[in-house]
């Protein structure tokens, strides 16, 4: 079957055709980072990552542009509020720009372990504000914006689709806009800014003409993925809880822009729960990863994501963790014995699974299913090396390519052969997470007595071993340099 995507725009699936044929266009909201990251986080980008890698492995040539949110992103999501990046560096006692940066490499070590590949493009909302600007001057000059006191403001108004995506009216952007202090100045409660004028003492602030500010959250996708994808991307993703404001706002700016569609096909992942309630910091249920790589397999953790569909609620417990790790060991075991067995001469053809598999990521990337069909596989693949006959090396050539092709390559779950396991990455981890910390207690007793001449020769030997310490109110962290 042709690949089927559900369009979160049109509630329904579509056969999937890119603006340029063989081409795929892809942009998916990345972090705001002002803190380490968490399982809602991995639900998304392993999400996101299977789709990409499913998408090369069905031919396309894929950009994939994944943004970084360091500036812009308030308190309360809307217009009210302070930078969180700004925040947590007033908490933290330090630059805005040394927690965006940061946060940033603590997002892709984390990232990196679970087996998420890289983006293509990895743009940064303060590494684009040229481009910012000179939308917001399109939009002014036809009318969909305007100015006032050094703020800038998109007249949703001005764009009578805007809710096309979420659903909500315009009475309901209005009454969401209202139940925050809005600014007097807007002409209308649900209008955006674009641009914010800098409070005095602000330390992220640009010049622009309309004097010194910051741009709003929403803008920056739009002008980050116009310019590297075009006027029209092909697929654009993101969390659910994105839907509205933020890329109602983006689908509003640009097409108000360009007079083109914006994008041809809306994904967007769902939450994830822990005990069938819904995860958050302000509920203190928050699941930082680096807590949970401590006790367990990176791997597992990408496997257990990919048993529930990206848009189904992902439930976190002890048990559904370990049910995925006895699972993935076994398809593990699967692997090695196929790599051990002698030859034999019984037949095996793997194209029967091989199809049900492509059915299964055709179908909105059917993950769920097509991992059922990699337990299937190996049930066959088991029953058939408890025979005398055995395999012949051609079935046993055949059957390990295909674990390696989709366990490996699509899902990420399986190393290739030669490669690391994932399993030994994360004992190593572990060994590394318990010297360090042994090493930051000693740095923390050596503040303790004064000696400051031991506390910076730690935390100065740790950093030209690649891992950088950071000093917070809650105690010392640490992460891995980022590779220059």
């Amino acid at each position: 079957m042709a690949l089927q995507i559900y369009n979160s725009l049109t509630r329904k699936k579509e056969p999937f055709v890119p603006v340029h044929p063989g081409i795929v266009g892809m942009y998916v909201c990345g972090p705001t980072v002002y803190g380490h990251a968490h399982l809602g986080h991995a639900k998304s980008y392993v999400s996101f990552d299977v789709v990409a890698r499913w998408l090369r492995q069905s031919g396309f040539r894929v950009r994939y542009v994944q943004n970084i949110t360091d500036v812009g992103h308030l308190t309360d999501d809307a217009d009210e509020g302070e930078d969180k990046i700004s925040r947590q560096a007033r908490i933290e006692k330090t630059d805005p720009m040394e927690i965006a940066q940061y946060y940033t490499r603590s997002f892709y070590d984390d990232m990196d372990r679970l087996g998420v590949e890289r983006p293509n493009i990895a743009p940064t909302a303060t590494g684009h504000i040229p481009e910012q600007i000179a939308l917001i001057e399109e939009l002014l000059k036809k009318g969909h914006a305007y100015e006032v006191n050094g703020n800038v403001y998109y007249s949703v108004g001005s764009f009578p689709e805007y809710g096309k995506l979420s659903g909500r009216t315009d009475q309901e952007a209005l009454q969401s806009g209202t139940r925050v202090e809005t600014r007097s100045e807007k002409r209308h409660p649900s209008d955006f800014a674009l641009w914010k004028k800098a409070e005095e003492g602000h330390l992220m602030q640009w010049r622009s003409p309309w004097g010194m500010g910051y741009p709003g959250w929403h803008v920056e996708c739009s002008a980050m993925s116009m310019k590297y994808l075009g006027d029209t991307v092909d697929i654009h993703g993101g969390g659910m809880e994105n839907k509205f404001p933020h890329h109602e706002c983006e689908i509003a700016q640009s097409e108000a822009a360009t007079g083109k569609p914006y994008v041809r096909y809306w994904m967007h992942n769902n939450m994830v729960t822990v005990g069938g309630i819904k995860m958050g910091k302000s509920l203190k249920n928050s699941v930082n990863l680096k807590d949970l790589f401590r006790t367990t397999d990176p791997m597992v953790i990408r496997f257990f994501i990919l048993q529930s569909h990206y848009r189904s609620p992902l439930d976190f417990s002890e048990a559904t963790i370990h049910a995925s790790s006895s699972g993935l060991e076994k398809m593990r075991d699967t692997r090695k014995r196929l790599l051990q067995a002698v030859p034999g001469i019984g037949i095996f053809d793997a194209d029967e699974f091989r199809m049900k598999f492509g059915d299964a990521m055709d179908d909105d990337f059917n993950t769920p299913l097509a991992v059922s069909v990699l337990f299937e596989f190996s049930k066959t693949v088991n029953s058939a090396l408890d025979k005398p006959e055995g395999l012949s090396s051609e079935a046993l050539s055949d059957a390990v390519a295909f674990l390696d092709t989709f366990a490996g390559t699509v899902l990420g779950i399986i190393a290739p052969a030669g490669e690391p396991t994932a399993l030994t990455e994360a004992k190593s981890g572990k060994a590394l997470e318990k010297v360090v910390a042994l090493l930051l207690d000693m740095r923390s007793e050596a503040r303790r007595n004064r000696d400051f001449t031991l506390s910076d020769r730690i935390r100065n030997e740790l950093l030209e071993a690649g891992i950088e310490v950071q000093d917070t109110r809650d105690g010392a962290s640490w992460s891995l340099k980022a590779e220059s």
